[in-house]
């Protein structure tokens, strides 16, 4: 991990996204005051040059309606800058809900960029259990969708290609996440396809081959998909396995 706490993998801020970082800090230094503890970029592990709306997670002392009332006619003006509205959380707030959302709050504790205060999440630490819930869920949430959308396809081979491209993205953060598992707990992941494919394949034995067909089709790439029916058979089959996987995954003592 580097020393302004971002992963390695994380794109660097460019000079412009840092300078407009700053000018949404001194916004908010002038709502909270002394109630700011810090502001940090994240969501940044993109290739560097690709476009992209920046986010932020700003912890503070106390948040009221008061200050979401000042926040809101800013928030049109961040916009216009490529600033995502920011995720402004109480500080304690945060720290206990670590379990209710460990794959978001596990992402921005292992990628993040300090912009204001110190580091927030220097001790923030989400519990492996809580990983594996949450790709649980995500996982038999996901089988769930692909069964259901076949069939709402009436089995129309365009239909059934649109349906694979569309849940590309979200395979492809289901396997990077089930890769935390067996990670320390800073979570430092890989989201390269390649990488993503080969973990899947080493931790759950699902053909790799099968990894690339799914997050090809959903890359808006020319899809190497010849028979989208048989494509979704067997991506259907790996995502049984990868849900067999988590409902069965222990963490090692």
């Amino acid at each position: 991990m580097s020393h302004n706490g971002a992963m390695d993998s994380v794109a660097p801020l460019s000079t412009d996204e840092r300078s407009t970082l700053e000018g949404l800090t001194a916004d908010l230094r002038r709502v909270f005051g002394a109630r700011l503890h810090s502001v940090s970029a994240y969501g940044l592990q993109r290739p560097s040059g690709s476009p992209r709306a920046v986010h932020s997670i700003v912890l503070v002392e106390r948040l009221t309606f008061q200050d979401l009332s000042v926040c809101a006619p800013l928030a049109v003006a961040w916009g216009r800058k490529s600033l995502a509205v920011p995720l402004i959380l109480e500080r304690e707030e945060f720290l206990r809900t670590l379990d209710v959302f460990p794959l978001e709050y596990g992402d921005i504790i292992a990628h993040h960029v300090v912009i204001a205060g110190s580091d927030p999440f220097v001790d923030a630490r989400v519990s492996p259990a809580d990983i594996r819930r949450a790709c649980e869920l995500a996982a038999k949430s996901h089988l769930i969708h692909l069964r259901e959308g076949f069939l709402e396809t009436g089995g129309d081979a365009r239909a059934v290609e649109r349906l694979i491209a569309a849940s590309a993205g979200p395979f492809h953060a289901l396997l990077a996440n089930i890769a935390r598992l067996a990670e320390d707990q800073t979570f430092p992941r890989k989201d390269r396809d390649e990488d993503v494919a080969q973990t899947a394949e080493r931790q759950m034995a699902i053909p790799a081959s099968v990894v690339h067909d799914v997050i090809g089709a959903g890359s808006g790439t020319q899809s190497s998909i010849t028979d989208p029916t048989a494509t979704l058979s067997r991506y259907i089959s790996a995502v049984e396995k990868v849900w067999e996987y988590v409902d069965t995954w222990r963490a090692r003592a």
